[in-house]
């Protein structure tokens, strides 16, 4: 089953990095943050990815093209025709599909476009830039068994600012903004059937708009609610969070040894 990767987005809220590359290149630990979702896709024996490039998209092609070389030893020898000797070559079992979809296409365009790459099969979906602890045998599973066209994995995201309580004009306490204070959201990690395409128009088509809420009207949209880890890399405050938990061994989306 192929994993879709969206990753072709501007990234205009983290454009301390992202005016080099795309968003989902920009690192943590050392490694892309699409590096970070694909092993955790991989630990759960999922190994086929197609990736939807669209803002720089020649820094993810250049990425994998050169992988091999970023993960083995290797000598190169001027003195003899500009040979290369491998001497290791510790890879991932991946086969890695980067698809140009557009500069400017929105979503449900960059989805729209890889179909031909899908073989007519199920598959998924997720963000480029947002990490997560979901099972996704489990969020299959879940899946095969509504008989839904699409499954969208909600979260309920975390507060960043605190709660004033009010009673008529009279601030009455403060406290932590709570996970009650929020609905479910939205968080990616999404099964797809192949008639999900039928939904969406052309390359102007924003996916999380027309196609999902018509999916939701035709009651063809599952939701597969996660209370585990979930963040994306919206902001540098974002990077940074997920850096401290990748520095401090604490990071739970990480469940490859």
């Amino acid at each position: 089953m192929k994993v879709v990767l969206l990753a072709g987005g501007f990234g205009t809220r983290i454009s301390e990095e992202s005016h080099l590359k795309p968003k989902p290149m920009i690192e943590i630990g050392g490694k892309p943050i699409l590096w970070h979702i694909m092993k955790a896709y991989a630990e759960h024996g999922f190994n086929e990815f197609v990736i939807c490039c669209g803002y720089k998209g020649e820094v993810i092609k250049r990425y994998f093209a050169d992988y091999f070389i970023h993960h083995c030893d290797v000598t190169f020898d001027y003195r003899n025709g500009n040979k290369a000797e491998i001497h290791t070559n510790i890879t991932e079992p991946w086969k890695v599909t980067v698809v140009d979809t557009g500069l400017h296409t929105m979503t449900g365009g960059r989805i729209k476009r890889i179909r031909p790459y899908t073989e007519n099969d199920t598959f998924m979906l997720t963000y480029g830039d947002g990490v997560s602890d979901v099972d996704i045998k489990t969020l299959l599973d879940f899946h095969r068994a509504q008989g839904k066209s699409a499954t969208m994995t909600v979260i309920r995201p975390e507060g960043r600012f605190g709660v004033v309580d009010i009673e008529g004009n009279e601030v009455v306490s403060f406290r932590e903004k709570s996970e009650l204070d929020v609905g479910w959201v939205n968080g990616g990690f999404m099964v797809l059937e192949p008639e999900i395409f039928d939904y969406i128009e052309g390359d102007q088509t924003v996916f999380e708009k027309e196609p999902l809420e018509k999916l939701s009207r035709d009651h063809k949209l599952a939701a597969y609610l996660h209370t585990g880890f979930w963040q994306c890399m919206d902001t540098q405050r974002d990077k940074t969070k997920l850096e401290e938990l990748w520095e401090k061994g604490a990071a739970p989306w990480k469940i490859w040894k």
